[in-house]
């Protein structure tokens, strides 16, 4: 056995990850830190609860673009990794941290969905070793958060969101100089640009209205030269019926139809646009009353483009109706 200074011929070398490179599993050297995260083969691993995966990456003083990939699926519940699963039956408000930051929140609602993160981090944020950290933690943990917000969530989403939630994928490239985004988004593309989340997308390929089933979003910080990023976004909310279930004629069939002809008359009045009860800062709090304009069944709500966290986007009752984000507008 040699050595040269404190290293030995038995030490590893550790080979860093040089962007642009696509880690999709638990597997890879650059992975070298993880905290309550079960590292996996075709996934980089699986959160238990709040915990963090910390990559070695060689930025070479260059600014870097992260991109996460989460889902949930059957196994994403409290005590998977021992066998004692609990089944959440509200939606997970997750926060994606990195380097100590907030970056971005989602929220996941279901069994089968996915949600993209993506922020970017300035050489100044990134370390002379290379190791950038990405963090997921339960809405009520860590600091950077206002008690405001946890105070309004607080019964509306699961505890333990984090648990048995899926890291998929991490990417890390270069920022491109200048992304052409269109300047209307409908709904489901929204969230597949993170600039929302609301629930998660069962199907990444699906577009068109996306129903707010939980009652409330997220609005995310958007990236720079990115959609949203000019200044002003302005949020079209509707609301539809909930379709008859295709079933015998029973009272649950009966209730659903007379559900959807109230909400049909309201249209018809043009009375079924919803309303946005308040808007929070993750980090600052209420920002007092919502921008909101009703046209016709359709709510007009306008937002200055979030830059350093995230706003939470709670509704008001909408008897009858699934409220509805029908496309976002860049200024």
């Amino acid at each position: 056995m040699s050595s040269s200074g404190s290293a030995t011929d038995l030490d590893q070398v550790i080979l860093p990850a040089i962007p642009p490179v696509h880690l999709t599993s638990g597997q890879v050297a650059p992975l070298q830190v993880t905290d309550r995260l079960q590292r996996g083969s075709q996934i980089v691993g699986r959160f238990e609860t709040s915990g963090l995966a910390g990559f070695k990456v060689s930025a070479q003083g260059r600014p870097l673009r992260v991109q996460v990939s989460l889902s949930a699926d059957e196994r994403s519940v409290s005590g998977w990794q021992n066998g004692h699963a609990e089944t959440p039956t509200q939606p997970r408000l997750v926060q994606i941290r990195s380097q100590g930051r907030l970056r971005q929140c989602v929220l996941l609602r279901g069994r089968k969905a996915h949600a993209r993160v993506a922020f970017d981090l300035t050489p100044e944020e990134i370390p002379d070793d290379g190791l950038i950290c990405v963090e997921a933690l339960d809405i009520t943990e860590g600091d950077g958060v206002c008690d405001a917000v946890r105070q309004a969530v607080s019964g509306r989403v699961a505890p333990d969101g984090v648990a048995g939630i899926r890291l998929d994928k991490v990417v890390f490239e270069e920022p491109p100089p200048v992304d052409y985004d269109p300047d209307t988004l409908d709904g489901f593309r929204c969230e597949l640009y993170s600039l929302i989340s609301a629930g998660g997308l069962a199907n990444v390929n699906r577009q068109g209205v996306r129903a707010l089933r939980s009652g409330m979003f997220v609005v995310n910080p958007v990236l720079k030269d990115r959609f949203g990023s000019s200044g002003r976004i302005t949020l079209r909310l509707g609301t539809r019926a909930e379709a008859v279930s295709m079933i015998p004629a029973t009272w649950r069939r009966v209730n659903s139809e007379l559900r959807w002809l109230r909400h049909a008359t309201r249209k018809l009045l043009h009375s079924a646009a919803p309303s946005v009860e308040r808007i929070l800062s993750f980090r600052d709090g209420d920002l007092g009353a919502p921008e909101q304009t009703v046209r016709g069944n359709v709510t007009e709500l306008e937002l200055a483009s979030p830059a350093g966290s995230p706003l939470l986007v709670i509704l008001g009752p909408c008897p009858d109706a699934v409220p509805t984000l029908e496309s976002g507008t860049a200024h």
